[in-house]
């Protein structure tokens, strides 16, 4: 009897280490659930899918992990975002350069368009959010909102907002976004 409960446990801890592993392993790389979109938070952002450090504007900056997020669509494309350490840049370039975005997909941002690629982005003072290409060239100037009931804001995240749009925050200040069409 005693074999026979030591063998139940050992399967029990197996099952369960299974159960709990597997959803971890569907966010860190594999695509997700057919027809499913994953918000990616900060622990599903490995330098598997993101680089450790990025170019912009003749540097190369580490990113900030902690502060990352992203979208994993069911096609297995990807929008991901990270802060970056920006203390070796201009104070011109900080004041808008907070963040580095990939994206595999054209997005559609407050209206405009977005095609895939790798840029600086940053919330401006004035409620403006700034994407600018590689060379600090801004691409576009959207509004940004400012989001007085979220609790617990962090420096970076990404979060649902309805069916197929996303919200882009830095701290209460976000930015909403979508897959174009």
């Amino acid at each position: 009897m005693s074999r026979f409960g030591k063998y139940s446990v050992l399967l029990s801890v197996l099952l369960l280490t299974f159960c709990i592993r597997h959803p971890q392993t569907t966010m860190a790389g594999n695509p997700p659930a057919e027809g499913k979109e994953v918000v990616l938070k900060a622990a599903d952002v490995t330098s598997k899918i993101f680089p450790e450090r990025v170019f912009f504007r003749g540097q190369s900056a580490p990113v900030q992990f902690r502060n990352s997020g992203g979208v994993h669509f069911a096609d297995d494309f990807y929008v991901l975002a990270g802060m970056v350490d920006s203390s070796g840049y201009s104070t011109a370039i900080k004041e808008k350069y907070q963040a580095y975005l990939l994206n595999e997909v054209t997005l559609e941002i407050a209206g405009q368009t977005l095609k895939p690629g790798a840029y600086g982005i940053g919330f401006l003072n004035g409620g403006k959010f700034v994407v600018m290409d590689v060379g600090a060239n801004d691409l576009l100037q959207v509004a940004s909102q400012h989001d007085a009931e979220m609790k617990r804001p962090v420096p970076l995240q990404v979060a649902a907002a309805t069916a197929g749009s996303y919200r882009l925050y830095a701290g209460r200040d976000y930015v909403e976004f979508r897959r174009a069409q």
